[in-house]
């Protein structure tokens, strides 16, 4: 079923959107992926070869529209069309809020939400082509706030607002859009570093078979809002 399908994950290097990529490669899917640095790009893009040659690497920053505009291109260019977008690029800065520095704060707006903005302004129009499936990674900060969160809850509530508005915006195009809000993941995020004690934690891979199964549904429904969370917390 996903013959010649094309995806786009942002902040594809590491974490959940390398674990994704290589869940959607090895069912059939070409990928291209976004990071900031080019080493890191590269690297992720050699690894990734190793499951599938239809891989891109681009280097692009959500935070410009520009960058995310020449990603969607080179993609078009590569592979002739994109279906599935997966607006996963994020960071977070936790500090009470008279400590938060202007900087820390536009960092994570500009990122976690209008990141998500660019990307689906940049790729709508191929969306539309393929009657496609935009998918954000939010949080359960989107809907949970707690102390020293203040930034990150704003930017995570924020996607799960705009994915719920841009889905009724979207289906009349046949366009699916869904918001994903995962709890702990065992990834490189706030500078952690994955380990053994991160077993109980949702894997990286875990995310990519829950996106690989949103892509398997049903055209004619749609889980718009998804909570997901480790069964077992610590």
């Amino acid at each position: 079923m996903f013959e010649n399908k094309v995806a786009y994950i942002t902040g594809g290097t590491k974490g959940i959107g390398f674990g994704t990529a290589k869940i959607l490669l090895e069912n059939g899917i070409s990928v291209a992926f976004s990071g900031r640095k080019e080493e890191d790009v590269r690297n992720a893009e050699n690894d990734l070869k190793k499951i599938s040659e239809n891989v891109l690497g681009i280097v692009s920053d959500v935070r410009k529209f520009e960058d995310e505009e020449n990603a969607v291109k080179q993609i078009v260019d590569k592979f002739g069309r994109l279906d599935y977008i997966i607006a996963n690029a994020g960071l977070g800065h936790f500090k009470p809020i008279d400590q938060m520095s202007v900087e820390e704060w536009n960092s994570m707006i500009e990122t976690n939400l209008t990141g998500v903005f660019y990307t689906l302004k940049a790729s709508v129009e191929e969306l539309k082509k393929s009657e496609g499936y935009y998918i954000t990674v939010a949080s359960l900060a989107g809907a949970n706030f707690f102390e020293n969160g203040a930034g990150y809850n704003a930017s995570k509530f924020g996607v799960v607002g705009f994915t719920q508005a841009a889905m009724i915006d979207l289906r009349k195009y046949n366009i699916k859009s869904t918001v994903i809000m995962p709890g702990s993941v065992a990834t490189n995020f706030n500078d952690h570093v994955p380990n053994d004690k991160d077993s109980w934690k949702i894997q990286p891979e875990d995310m990519g078979n829950l996106i690989l199964d949103l892509l398997k549904t049903n055209p004619r429904v749609l889980p718009s809002k998804i909570e997901f969370r480790a069964s077992q917390p610590k």
